[in-house]
């Protein structure tokens, strides 16, 4: 009995050791990755992100729930214990589907962690969703806040040029002050309480958005709450890797390496060559 014990205990640190899995279309998913990162520095990390395909927010529902599923299939095989899905659409359009593919493990996506911080923020408040234009036709913070505080008050604005901005490094300076401006000046009649970055590519622009905002209104990061959400799972399923080491983290993509490198950098805060990238074919 004490052998069976033993191994027992053996494989739950086995599997406790298993990477965390992180999916988005692209690379803006790399701000929630970075944030997972900083929460939780001793867990590996495998990140995946569909270039070939993206963006997810042209798509069809059908095409989304499909091209997500396919994502994490591909985690599946690199064994993961748990999967975040760092990418709105899919949050939006594919949550149930995965849960029921993953079977026991846990899925976190990042339109409830939002919601939710928004919503423990300025209860009974006015938010402001910062998002894509599929993401805002979608509704799914409108819904996520609703279901929390049915007397929040959302509006939505899509926001396409935050997303170029991020990706050029242009995080910071006139222009982009200039152009957050003009959103938010489009965006709101009432100031709002919150303002939420509905694009895993918005958190590089957070102290952009934060400087031309009103100083009472809170910014609500959906990176950092998701990893929050992350660590929490984790802790609640026993999950946790019990190493003093730093996490490992592997970089995979279905596409342009090169370009995968070049921009991921910007998003992680580092360097990276195109031989960080592993291409992979889903």
């Amino acid at each position: 009995m004490a052998k069976l014990r033993h191994n027992a205990g053996m494989n739950r640190e086995i599997h406790c050791d298993l990477p965390i899995g992180v999916f988005d279309s692209g690379v803006g998913g790399l701000t929630v990755l970075k944030a997972i990162q900083e929460a939780l520095p001793n867990e590996n990390l495998v990140y995946l992100g569909d270039t070939a395909r993206l963006p997810y927010g042209t798509k069809s529902p059908v095409s989304i729930e499909r091209y997500a599923t396919q994502a994490a299939a591909k985690l599946q095989e690199q064994g993961i214990k748990a999967l975040v899905v760092a990418c709105n659409t899919a949050s939006a359009v594919a949550l149930a589907a995965l849960r029921a593919q993953m079977d026991d493990v846990p899925v976190i996506g990042v339109i409830g962690p939002g919601a939710a911080a928004a919503v423990e923020a300025r209860p009974a408040g006015k938010h402001l969703v910062l998002a894509t234009e599929a993401t805002v036709g979608l509704g799914a913070y409108r819904i996520a806040i609703a279901e929390r505080d049915p007397v929040a008050e959302v509006r939505e604005q899509a926001c396409e040029m935050l997303v170029s901005l991020a990706e050029e490094g242009w995080s910071n300076g006139e222009i982009a002050r200039a152009i957050v401006r003009r959103y938010l000046d489009e965006a709101t009649v009432a100031v709002p309480d919150t303002i939420i970055l509905g694009c895993t590519h918005f958190p590089l622009l957070k102290d952009t958005i934060q400087d031309v905002a009103d100083d009472d209104i809170v910014v609500v990061d959906s990176a950092s709450t998701t990893a929050r959400v992350v660590r929490e799972v984790l802790e609640r399923g026993a999950l946790r890797r019990n190493s003093d080491s730093p996490g490992l983290l592997r970089l995979l993509a279905t596409d342009g390496a090169t370009r995968f490198a070049r921009v991921g950098g910007q998003f992680l805060g580092r360097e990276l060559s195109h031989r960080d990238v592993e291409l992979v074919d889903l």
